[in-house]
């Protein structure tokens, strides 16, 4: 029989950490801390396999959920010797989401569950503090009717502020039991005023109301979007957290906080976090009130007049500390913790292995590595290869004049420039716009995670380190700046104002991460140089990967960039991509409006010294290096002026009568050029292409080869090969003019003549097509266009249906689909080999800088992949990681 809830407390429980997929990253967690005999108040867990079960039977429970719920809750009150809903001796819980995977802020939390008119004057006897119970059952209210009841939790925010100000103060702590009182019979009037019901006052129906929202969270907007922007299964499901109650805020010997054992922004080996007295744990993260350090260190550091942890309450610091260092030597990883102190008795209230930055991540991966926690497989293991992009951000230029408006926390590192926007809605707008904007905010909740990922940074004026602000960004790899105190945030009337000066939507700021400064205007930027921690990382991935990674590149920068980042050579050089320059589009133009052979080799050979010019400064930045130079591929009409202007224009400098420009330009005209004349097809039409190319492709590496010393080996790839006879035309025409050039130039170089497997043909017929190519590339994105039959540049208008109603996992342009393309590209490997033992297999697709496509590609047996010159550090990962899981 199925068991949907585990217990935990009193130093043992029924789960594990490896429990996870099951209990959630939270349940399980709970679960390790108590059979590690850490003070945990106890309680259970219900299983993502409930959620999962909610879903798929119209949102009902199990039906023995409710036998075990109870049984659970009954263990809870013998361990902490009370009762839910007993007034007489009362337990009040907590009810938390857990999602096997970490998703900070994405679902819902209910505190002080079990409150109601009769049980807060129990809680105010039992605690000698009826402020405290009446604070308690205001939030209680405040987060039941947001999570639960759908009653939007500014509703009553806006109730307390207007009492707040009735009575002259500023915080909530300096309301007393008296204020609580009237404010919470203000918010059950509000309640009775918006629902047309009072406020729930059966335990048991708060309860089951409780863990019925949090089911529900997990199908809620943001948490949609969060698992859409990390690759989460909805499948998964999430678990329900029941906990006794702790309270933090019962007084000045009581606090809440989070903290991490490492900081999460630089890596450092030093406690990181915040902290607040006479509060619960949402004050912390919400940026309500302006938490405090924990260590007296970090307090100096910061500038901070507001006392530590270590100062306020040094015996529960003391226990903190050591429990901190228990759990990190224990996960061998760096933890994030969340704690609250009762009336100095410390409880922990959740461990997990902290989210980082890509900076943080390497230098705690080395650190380990050095301090014997890890090996050094286990710490390349540890990185998440899309996370390196965020190294690849620039920072300011330390020469720039900085116009500071205002300084705030530096909560993930990074610098951005844009335009302001003031909503999440806005962001995403005018990024699909092409403009880059920065999100500023009073404070950023889980409802702009939309807007966050749109925003090339995040700005907010409330908030700390640990603010929801702070985690998502670090989480994207975007820059932000929290807790931004000076700046003033008017969303109304659309405006910031900063140091006396007034800034509206459009305005340019930017944003330093790593300074937390807000500058008007745009700021120089530096790339940064990836050294120390990365570059050990990238040594050690180097040394256990078996593939290699070239780069995509057919300009001399990319090339550049390319080998600064460890590309291994170049895997796709688009020729076609070198004609659109001003000075040689017209001389491509003539080409194609030339009405003989003659015509067109007069005006190719215009071309060939560029082409060879080209090809020379590629060579020579590879120095020795293989270099795949795919002929040109895309049909000619593109080369062509497209608008009656243009068309004027040309014929002008072309000296051509416009109305023959047109009729070239309409008879050119294809319906679906992506499958019409292009690729081979153009060479087979026009071999005098071809022979250009090979010519300008052969003369360089000669030329290449001598200046540098290093032999160069080219690679000619022959694109969109369907039939066998297509190659063997073509090849021909190649080894004709790599003969005549070499006897020309008497000397003697070695090449290869391959094919780019693109079609689904092609890779059917793979074993025959071996006979003539020595290498395969596969070009994934036109095997997944030809595949699927579907257009790359017009699919995303339905591929994102298809993702929310769990027709495809992933968009199969971003990541390989291994069960179509990814067995054509198994079985044409698989064939080429048969026939062609020794024949090189590489992938040049955008999936060639995909982690998840890198390891089918290793699965595989590719013998390199090739992607865009700024993921080569990502593939070098990738590949080490897939070649470390497949031993």
């Amino acid at each position: 029989m199925t068991k949907w809830v585990y217990a935990f407390g009193d130093g043992k429980a029924e789960g594990r950490a490896g429990d996870k997929n099951l209990l959630g990253g939270k349940g399980a967690n709970l679960a390790e801390m108590c059979n590690l005999g850490l003070p945990v108040p106890p309680g259970f867990t219900i299983t993502t396999a409930a959620c999962v079960h909610y879903y798929g039977n119209g949102r009902a429970y199990p039906g023995e959920l409710e036998r075990e719920v109870d049984a659970a809750l009954d263990e809870v009150g013998r361990i902490t010797g009370k009762r839910f809903g007993d007034p007489a001796s009362l337990l009040l819980v907590s009810v938390r989401s857990g999602a096997r995977a970490s998703m900070p802020g994405m679902m819902d939390t209910v505190l002080n569950l079990g409150l109601n008119d009769e049980t807060v004057e129990a809680l105010a006897r039992e605690a000698g503090d009826e402020r405290f119970a009446f604070d308690s059952y205001r939030r209680f209210i405040t987060m039941y009717c947001d999570v639960v009841l759908g009653l939007d939790h500014e509703v009553f925010e806006e109730i307390l502020e207007d009492e707040k100000a009735q009575r002259g103060v500023e915080l909530d702590t300096e309301l007393s039991a008296a204020d609580w009182r009237q404010i919470v019979d203000l918010y059950k009037q509000k309640v009775f005023e918006e629902l047309e019901k009072p406020f729930p006052q059966d335990p048991r129906e708060q309860l089951w109301g409780a863990i019925g929202a949090v089911f529900s969270s997990w199908m809620n907007h943001r948490a949609i979007t969060y698992r859409r922007l990390h690759d989460i299964p909805e499948s998964w499901g999430t678990a329900v957290n029941v906990q006794a109650m702790v309270f933090g805020n019962m007084g000045d010997t009581s606090a809440t906080g989070v903290a991490f054992t490492r900081n999460p922004s630089t890596g450092e080996k030093a406690l990181y976090g915040e902290f607040l007295v006479n509060a619960q744990g949402e004050d912390v993260v919400a940026g309500i009130r302006t938490p405090q350090n924990l260590t007296e260190a970090a307090r100096i550091a910061a500038g901070s007049d507001k006392p530590s942890l270590e100062k306020v309450l040094p015996e529960a610091f003391a226990t903190f500390v050591d429990i901190a260092n228990r759990l990190e030597r224990h996960y061998r990883d760096m933890q994030d913790l969340e704690f609250t102190i009762e009336r100095g008795k410390l409880w922990m209230l959740q461990t997990r292995s902290g989210k980082r930055t890509a900076k943080a991540a390497l230098r705690i991966a080395v650190d380990m590595a050095g301090e014997g926690l890890i090996g050094k497989d286990e710490a390349v293991a540890r990185i998440d290869p899309a996370s390196l992009e965020q190294l690849l951000h620039p920072t300011i230029d330390p020469k720039a004049e900085r116009n500071i408006i205002g300084t705030g926390l530096p909560a993930s590192p990074g610098a951005a420039t844009g335009e302001i926007v003031f909503t999440s809605d806005e962001a995403e707008e005018m990024k699909g716009q092409g403009r880059k904007v920065i999100l500023v905010r009073v404070e950023t909740s889980p409802e702009d995670i939309h807007g966050m990922h749109a925003a090339e940074g995040i700005l907010t004026t409330r908030g700390g380190m640990t603010s929801h602000a702070a985690v998502v960004a670090r989480g994207m790899g975007k820059p932000c700046v929290s807790g931004a105190g000076g700046l003033r945030v008017d969303t109304r009337a659309g405006t910031l104002l900063a140091m006396g000066v007034t800034l509206k939507k459009g305005d340019v700021i930017t944003i330093d991460g790593a300074s937390g400064q807000v500058l008007k205007g745009a700021v120089p930027m530096l790339q940064p140089e990836l050294s120390g921690d990365f570059a050990a990382i990238m040594e050690w991935a180097d040394g256990v990967r078996r593939m290699k990674v070239r780069a995509n590149a057919e300009t001399p920068a990319d090339a550049r960039t390319a080998r600064s980042f460890g590309a291994e050579g170049i895997g796709l050089c688009r020729t076609e991509h070198m004609f659109f320059d001003e000075d040689r589009i017209i001389s491509m133009r003539e080409m194609i409006l030339a009405e003989t052979e003659d015509g067109r080799r007069a005006a190719l050979a215009k071309l060939l010294p560029m082409q060879r010019s080209d090809f020379v400064e590629l060579f020579e930045i590879m120095a020795g290096l293989p270099v795949t130079i795919r002929l040109l591929d895309p049909p000619l009409h593109e080369f062509l002026p497209k608008t009656e202007e243009e068309i004027g224009e040309v014929a002008k400098v072309l000296g051509v009568d416009p109305a023959k420009l047109t009729e070239r330009t309409e008879a050119l005209h294809e319906f679906n050029p992506m499958l019409g004349h292009r690729g081979c097809r153009l060479a087979v039409s026009y071999p005098e292409i071809a022979e250009m190319q090979g010519r300008a492709i052969f003369e360089a590496a000669i030329e290449a080869g001598k200046t540098t010393g290093s032999p160069v080996v080219p690679e000619v790839m022959v694109p969109l090969v369907g039939i066998m006879k297509e190659l063997d035309f073509v090849k021909a025409r190649i080894d004709e003019t790599a003969r005549t050039v070499m006897e020309e130039k008497g000397e003697t170089i070695d090449y290869l003549v391959g094919t780019m497997i693109e079609l689904p043909r092609a890779a059917i017929r793979a074993h025959v097509i071996a006979e003539a190519a020595e290498f395969f590339s596969f070009g994934t994105n036109d095997l997944t266009q030809t595949t699927f039959g579907i257009s790359r540049d017009d699919a995303s208008s339905f591929l994102e249906t298809y993702r929310q109603k769990g027709i495809i996992e992933q968009d199969p342009f971003v990541s390989l689909d291994r069960d179509g393309v990814g067995e054509l590209v198994r079985m044409a490997a698989n064939k080429g080999r048969a026939t062609r033992p020794d024949i090189k297999l590489g992938i040049c697709g955008e999936h060639g800088g995909d982690p998840s496509s890198i390891h089918f590609c290793e699965e595989v047996g590719l013998d390199y992949v090739s992607c865009s010159p700024f993921r080569v550090p990502i593939a070098r990962l990738a590949a080490a990681q897939a070649a470390v899981k497949k031993d």
